[in-house]
């Protein structure tokens, strides 16, 4: 640990040598070198703190993507921002859909059962999350965008939805009212890609009402085929479309509403199986040789057709529906004073199905519909003499998994005092997300291979839940430059923020395995049999508040840098665990962070090379952490799960630097390494679970033992990334255009996955490091003509890597991971119109 804690000390002793040489020649060559000016680092608006400033400006830890960056780098989802922002894990998070894409910074992460860590927002609106899935909103968010601004650390003053990691915000672009503007474009590429995006903006009243219409197509065949149902998994069919209406019919009064929706349809995801554990629950009745010969033998076969084959009894899927109304009315009320009232209404409907152990056998599933095999598994009767019937414990449920609506409020007052010395942001934010239905599930789970399909062995078990989030909020925040008492003290600046949340959680569960008889065991109650599902229900409520806060100092002692210190509080809201057996474990508390943040942003100048170089040291201390354990009820012989606590501190370095040694060609990258460390992480032993000792080493810990889990690595945090790319950019005459070229490669460290398990006991839960190769070549408005020709290629060396794993080893007995894309390369056409 000793070497880990120098390395931050190398860190900060580099970033203050390249300060040091850095200011000298700032100084010297002056800001305003008319020569430096002209090819000075581009810079973004971005609204970070609920006003338009430079990001430079900013001091906050601030990653922005402007248009034309989304497309160099090919984003198209979450999970391509992964490496291109430091401290950003993106990832499924143990869960069974790659549709989940869920942000972890700086180790706050997105716990089973629980609210973001990290929360998107779209045009200022949190967009909606759903609870057993962590997603937020639906495909198609980077469409149209006018930016893309990633937060790091605790946004509990200013934004929404309370957080302790951080905040994405995705701007959607407005519409224009004085042009007619737009664009269509077209995109092919190996495994099928075809995408089709483009936008319209028309005035209707010149200077008064505008309408923006954007949409997009998204289809691209798997990368896993499944040869049980010759079907590709992992692919992606989606589309989406958003219509915004901006209407000015006072030079006081601006009122933008915007209206989206999006559909996706999937094959799920594609689990690879790499190994059973014989003697778990999930093979408990699995006693002879014979048998755990069958589970050796499946893995063999995926070892034998590769990782990029699977072999499922389920027909998994993924079906997800989203749609919104967001309208946000600024009035300014004085050129000092504006009032803005953003509201909004949305709803998310997700439905999925998975075979997460990756095998033809019935050990780990979930369905929502009739979607298990009504048809004999090719090879298990010749091989092993089971016989083949179909499958006649199909599950048939007529509800979603996840189906919400969300309705949020908040106004807010901005203004201006001292003459612009002080600006500030006073309001109020209430969230009130509920169910839109009755949320179902099913899951076939410990089915023996002799009893695959079996309808009484295996019945399996139905669940029906639901879960309600209310929030309520007032906050204030200001920034005061001392220059309003001193010339002296001009850019010394005090940020202050306060916020107070009441927050109120309910929920429901009813869970039951349906028996021959008419009756059902409630998977909660225990094993006495129960007249009819309703018998098997529980609810609880969990009600919270706290306060959270901000202050901090910047100072720019020269033009073009600025220092800056930050102490911030977040908080997270607890949330309901739908599969609780244990009444005290029904409700899991908040989350609390304290983040002490240090670092500067630097513009500099060396003749005509203009560089830039931001760094960031932060130390956080996290209390009540949400991780999810197994449970079980020795009363009831009822297993399920509970919401642990932890406390840990976690410290890092963020930096992001580029220069420009001559015009045309940009030079870049960010790195980040976080250091996690838990302090204190126990609980109750199921009997097998293992306990760190003091000299080292693990030991077993009976049932009803205390564990203690502090040593084992913090989970999805990757402890280094580093992004290095170049940016060539080629005039070719004055009517040919523009050719650009980008390449981009990052690499990621070994990351951890496993909520309670260490690696030595808990296989494939520490991803392998990797490196990803990104490239683009763009022609820009070709002839003059608006036309632009783009080759792009991810993952150009075509590197073979893990993404997720299972995590259930240890609990169900199942070792199954994902994979990432192979090489996809593809060519984009793209015509703009008008003043784009």
């Amino acid at each position: 640990m000793r070497r880990v804690k120098n390395n931050f000390d190398v860190s900060l002793l580099a970033g203050a040598a390249f300060l040091g040489a850095i200011v000298p020649a700032q100084a010297q060559t002056g800001a305003s070198d008319a020569a430096a000016q002209t090819t000075q680092i581009s810079d973004i608006i971005v609204t970070a703190q609920r006003r338009e400033e430079r990001a430079q400006d900013v001091p906050i830890v601030i990653s922005a993507f402007s248009p034309e960056r989304i497309r160099e780098l090919n984003i198209t989802e979450p999970q391509k921002l992964y490496g291109n922002v430091p401290s950003l894990v993106v990832g499924t998070q143990g869960q069974a859909s790659r549709d989940v894409q869920s942000f972890s910074i700086r180790g706050q992460s997105t716990g089973f059962l629980a609210l973001p860590s990290v929360a998107t927002y779209f045009n200022e609106v949190p967009l909606i999350a759903s609870i057993s899935l962590s997603l937020q909103g639906g495909p198609g968010q980077f469409v149209d965008l006018e930016n893309v601004q990633v937060l790091s650390g605790p946004q509990g003053t200013l934004f929404g939805r309370n957080t302790t990691g951080g905040a994405v915000l995705l701007s959607a672009h407005k519409p224009s009212t004085d042009r007619v503007e737009g664009y269509v474009q077209g995109s092919y590429g190996n495994y099928d890609l075809v995408n089709i995006e483009g936008a319209l903006n028309v005035p209707l009243i010149e200077d008064k009402l505008a309408v923006r219409v954007a949409g997009a197509y998204y289809d691209r065949t798997g990368y896993t085929q499944d040869i049980v149902w010759d079907k590709d998994r992992d692919n992606q069919h989606w589309y989406t479309g958003r219509v915004s209406i901006l209407a000015k019919p006072t030079e006081q009064l601006t009122n933008n509403l915007m209206i989206y929706g999006s559909r996706s349809r999937n094959n799920g995801a594609g689990y690879i199986n790499r190994g059973f554990r014989i003697g778990s629950l999930v093979t408990g009745n699995c006693a002879t040789p014979a048998c755990a010969a069958i589970y050796n033998r499946q893995t063999e076969i995926s070892q034998q057709i590769g990782p990029r084959k699977t072999r499922n009894d389920a027909d998994s899927y993924s079906n997800i529906d989203a749609w919104g109304v967001i309208n946000t009315t600024d009035v300014e009320l004085s050129e000092e004073l504006t009032l803005r009232n953003i509201i909004s209404y949305q709803k998310l409907k997700s439905d999925y199905g998975n075979d997460n152990d990756g095998t033809p056998l019935q050990a780990y599933q979930i369905s929502q519909s009739a979607n298990f095999p009504d048809f004999p598994v090719a090879g298990l009767t010749d091989e092993f003499g089971i016989p083949v019937n179909g499958y006649n414990n199909a599950v048939n449920l007529t509800g979603p998994r996840d189906h919400l609506k969300q309705f949020t409020e908040e106004l807010q007052l901005q203004g201006r005092a001292l003459d612009n010395h002080l600006t500030y942001a006073i309001g109020g934010f209430y969230i009130d997300t509920k169910p839109a239905s009755v949320w179902q599930s099913a899951a076939v789970q410990f089915c023996s291979p002799d009893n695959t399909g079996n309808p009484v062995t295996c019945a399996g078990t139905r669940s029906l839940s639901g879960v309600t989030n209310k929030s309520r909020a007032l906050y204030a925040q200001g920034t005061l430059d001392f220059g309003a008492f001193s010339a002296s003290l001009e850019n010394l600046r005090l940020t202050a923020g306060y916020r107070y949340t009441w927050d109120t959680v309910k929920g429901f569960n009813t869970s039951w395995s349906p028996r021959a008889d008419g009756t059902v065991i409630c998977s909660v109650l225990g094993p006495i049999p129960r007249p009819s599902p309703a018998d098997c229900r529980f609810d609880a409520t969990l009600k919270t508040k706290a306060p959270t806060w901000t202050i901090g100092l910047d100072y720019k002692p020269i033009d073009g840098l600025m220092v800056y210190g930050k102490v911030t509080r977040g908080y997270k809201a607890g949330g309901f665990n739908s599969v609780a057996v244990n009444s005290e474990f029904r409700t899991f508390d908040p989350e609390k962070l304290t983040s002490y943040e240090a670092g500067f942003k630097s513009d500099w100048s060396i003749g005509s090379v203009p560089g830039r170089l931001n760094v960031t040291y932060f130390y956080s201390d996290y209390k009540n952490i949400q991780r999810p354990g197994s449970d079980f009820n020795r009363t009831t012989f009822a297993g399920g799960a509970k919401i642990l606590s932890a406390t840990a501190t976690i410290q890092g370095v963020e930096a992001e630097a580029s220069i420009r040694p001559f015009e045309g060609l940009e030079i870049g990258g960010t790195f980040s390494h976080t250091d996690a460390d838990y302090k204190k992480y126990q609980f109750t032993s199921l009997g097998a679970d293992r306990t760190c000792l003091p000299g080292g080493g693990f030991a077993v810990v009976p049932f009803g033992g205390t564990v203690d889990a502090s040593c084992i690595p913090f989970q999805f945090v990757t402890p280094y990334i580093y992004n290095i790319r170049a940016t060539a950019k080629l005039p070719m005459g004055e009517d040919m255009g523009e050719l650009s070229y980008l390449i981009s490669y990052s690499h990621f460290s070994k990351q951890h996955t496993s909520p309670t398990g260490d690696p030595s006991f808990e296989p494939g839960s520490t991803l392998e490091p990797y490196g990803l190769l990104n490239m683009s070549l763009d022609w820009r408005n070709i002839r003059q003509t608006g036309l632009d020709a783009s080759l792009f290629v991810t993952n150009a060396t075509n590197k073979l890597y893990r993404v997720a794993n299972a995590n259930s080893y240890n609990g169900l007995g199942i070792f199954a991971s994902l994979y990432g894309e192979p090489r996809m390369y593809g060519i984009r056409l793209r015509y703009s119109f008008g003043n784009n």
